[in-house]
């Protein structure tokens, strides 16, 4: 089972690494999306899907099957409508100036009980674009007739805006939302990304390129999280770090370039500081005298990430240390540089291994004393 089917995946760099099993796929995306708890489940599904997009598609028509058959969630929506009789607030301004009590009207607004909830048009909208982009037709026809289901039930088949997604917040008592929405966002966000106009075409290769990178970078920084989350250390992503800058000129301050970490990991207690970042491409490069080299501009990137934050009253900073983690498809490496008082450490997962192989891996990589 794999990403592609007649083409090996290409990473960002455009070096062949092969195939990567959908259920490894899976993993990374559990990570990646905070689903951790779903692991385990729908095994069958994941070894029989030639394909993490059918995978995709497989679990959402599940999900929708699930919640059509037990009760779908629905929410409140504003709504504005001249009535007969009154129904929440009245809206005097437009009954008088439209003169609706002549017509025994009377202009209203209120809020309705409904299923055309942004989470539902989300996901009918996620089944509409799946029914005809999939190649296996039980699939598109499953998908066609669920997205029929939700719009029996009133759900509206237009995609909702970030901001209408961002207000429908899914709370604990909406749990049995959390996997059918998240997938429904995938399908958007990864799965069948958007092609825009230019001047050459996304290949599959490249969309799965891009899909399984989103997700390696999410996942890694998510897996510590869930992982360290009660052991005396703490995970940061994403988190900005700043240049100790003693002068600079106008036009510098708006042309010097940022810095941003992947992953920190940090524990006080044993005096352990940890600077990931992670990388979709080959650890190795290649020199004028060698086949295999570690690539200098990674290293390069990593000593001044961690020279750059050295600084009195933050005794961490002078013993940081960092790792850049790789990809890798049957390869293995782990090997560490201690340099001015700082280790560099490149290491791989491999991402063809089974997927207790991988979590045992990432385990392996935080300092235990």
């Amino acid at each position: 089972m794999s990403v592609t089917t007649t083409e090996p995946l290409l990473l960002s760099e455009g070096h062949l690494v092969g195939n990567i099993p959908v259920r490894n796929i899976w993993l990374l995306f559990l990570f990646a999306s905070n689903l951790a708890q779903f692991q385990g489940q729908f095994a069958s599904d994941v070894e029989e899907s030639p394909d993490f997009p059918s995978l995709i598609a497989r679990l959402l028509c599940y999900a929708v099957d699930r919640r059509l058959r037990r009760n779908l969630s629905r929410g409140y929506q504003q709504r504005e409508s001249d009535l007969t009789r009154v129904r929440g607030r009245i809206d005097v301004l437009r009954t008088f100036t439209e003169e609706l009590l002549g017509k025994g009207m009377i202009a209203c607004r209120f809020e309705e009980f409904t299923f055309d909830t942004p989470r539902n048009r989300l996901v009918r909208a996620a089944l509409d674009a799946l029914s005809s982009r999939l190649g296996d037709a039980v699939l598109r026809h499953d998908c066609a007739r669920l997205a029929g289901g939700l719009g029996r039930q009133g759900v509206g088949g237009l995609k909702p805006s970030r901001a209408e997604l961002s207000a429908d917040r899914i709370g604990l008592h909406d749990a049995d939302d959390l996997l059918m929405v998240t997938l429904a966002r995938l399908v958007f966000d990864l799965v069948l990304p958007t092609e825009d106009a230019g001047s050459y075409a996304i290949t599959r290769v490249a969309k799965d390129a891009v899909l399984v990178r989103r997700l390696f970078e999410k996942a890694i920084g998510n897996f510590y999280k869930a992982e360290l989350a009660h052991s005396g250390w703490s995970v940061q992503q994403g988190k900005p770090l700043y240049w100790q800058i003693e002068f600079l000129t106008s036009r510098a301050e708006d042309l010097f370039p940022g810095m941003v970490s992947d992953i920190i990991l940090e524990n006080k207690e044993m005096g352990r500081r940890v600077v990931i970042d992670t990388k979709f491409t080959s650890v190795y490069g290649r020199s004028q005298h060698k086949e295999a080299v570690l690539k200098s501009g990674y290293i390069y990137q990593l000593y001044t990430y961690l020279r750059s934050q050295e600084q009195v009253g933050d005794p961490l900073s002078f013993s940081a240390s960092g790792m850049f983690l790789h990809p890798v498809l049957d390869d293995d490496l782990d090997e560490t540089v201690r340099i001015q008082g700082h280790e560099i450490r490149f290491a791989t997962v491999d991402l063809v291994g089974s997927t207790s192989s991988i979590i045992t891996r990432l385990k392996s990589l935080v300092p235990r004393d």
